[in-house]
């Protein structure tokens, strides 16, 4: 599949570049897409809910009433969980909610997405491009000429590029990723991915393997 290059003005350069069909071009794989979203997703989570149990309330340890007779639920101290105030049973504690998953899934999920993308034409190769300084007003010009504003735009740059990266930052639907840190999610959670010309080597290098 060939896509034509632009610069940051929206214009034509009159080049091409050939995506790579090992990448952009394979039957994507719905089930690998959810697992590697899932695990993405899963590390997001903090997992610091946690709920005081009846060993960790601050209370007398006296038991309140007796054990039979009293028409009601056996119960202890101040802390149990029958009592309002008590200790939770079972409650939520720390945890880590991060599972494993085999590269060679990601590889795929990743393909899967890409391809996705290609399918949907929602690849956008432009010219390698730096900003002189960190300039919203800029970027947005950038969007406008490639007529990705009010779109979801997930900028793919070769390697991090501090004066884009904070040129798109107040951007609401605007995001600048390098190309090794691409992932699944982001991918499919945008609306269209503008890639620069030098981000295709460094896809390849990485999941054509």
């Amino acid at each position: 599949m060939e896509v034509s290059v632009l610069n940051i003005n929206g214009q034509e350069t009159g080049r091409k570049v050939a995506l790579n069909d090992a990448i952009f071009g394979i039957e994507p794989n719905d089930h690998v897409i959810y697992l590697d979203v899932k695990q993405y997703l899963a590390n997001q989570r903090q997992g610091t809910a946690k709920a005081k149990e009846r060993s960790e309330h601050a209370g007398s340890t006296r038991k309140l009433g007796r054990q039979k007779g009293g028409g009601g639920a056996r119960r202890g101290d101040i802390n149990s969980p029958l009592l309002k105030g008590g200790g939770r049973v079972f409650g939520p504690q720390p945890r880590d909610y991060g599972f494993k998953l085999n590269k060679k899934v990601k590889v795929l999920a990743r393909k899967s997405a890409l391809s996705y993308k290609a399918l949907e034409n929602a690849i956008i190769v432009v010219e390698d491009f730096n900003l002189e300084a960190p300039k919203t007003k800029d970027f947005v010009n950038i969007t406008k000429n490639l007529k990705v504003d009010g779109k979801k735009a997930l900028v793919v740059l070769p390697g991090i590029n501090k004066n884009v990266y904070l040129s798109a930052r107040n951007i609401e639907k605007a995001e600048v990723m390098s190309a090794d840190q691409l992932n699944t999610y982001k991918v499919l959670n945008a609306d269209v991915l503008v890639v620069a010309e030098s981000s295709l080597k460094t896809i390849d290098n990485i999941l054509d393997k």
